[in-house]
């Protein structure tokens, strides 16, 4: 039999998922997003030589509040007490990986959590850095892996 979408009823429409009875677990998801530019902006940024002050200081803590409010942004997801959040920024030659890593202790996966604190964190460099590149690429928005609940392990590697 094939899954079905647990956030489509058997009507067809859209609900929340009850989470009431699950177990609470351990649960952890990294997810990535990649920000590209020039490399006079890379450069600028990395040195935090911007009129606008630290973007990557300032895009860590965007992310960090990005995944406490997902549940505000994205309609179905259920309000969650994040117990770990980490935003790593790695420069790459042509701009930056942004790594978002969100852990809870409950019912349901902090997968979209990560995906949103990856992605509010590249658009921060992006605000922050427009100035010198308003050509910059926000892409590569993707699960790397994610542990705990019913699914189980997921490992883009894998």
């Amino acid at each position: 039999m094939p899954k079905r979408l647990t956030h489509i009823g058997k009507d067809g429409s859209a609900h929340m998922v009850d989470v009431g009875g699950k177990k609470s677990t351990r649960r952890r998801a990294v997810a990535t997003a990649r920000i590209r530019m020039l490399p006079r902006a890379a450069a600028a940024i990395r040195e935090g030589d911007l009129q606008k002050g630290d973007a990557l200081g300032t895009a860590r803590l965007a992310g960090i509040m990005a995944a406490k409010r997902t549940h505000e942004l994205i309609p179905l997801c259920h309000p969650l007490a994040i117990t770990n959040a980490e935003i790593a920024i790695m420069p790459m030659p042509d701009g930056f990986l942004v790594r978002a890593t969100i852990e809870t202790t409950g019912p349901t996966g902090v997968e979209m959590e990560a995906l949103t604190a990856a992605s509010v964190a590249a658009l921060t460099i992006y605000d922050m850095g427009k100035a010198l590149d308003r050509a910059m690429v926000i892409g590569d928005v993707q699960l790397e892996e994610k542990t705990g609940g019913r699914s189980g392990k997921f490992s883009r590697l894998a």
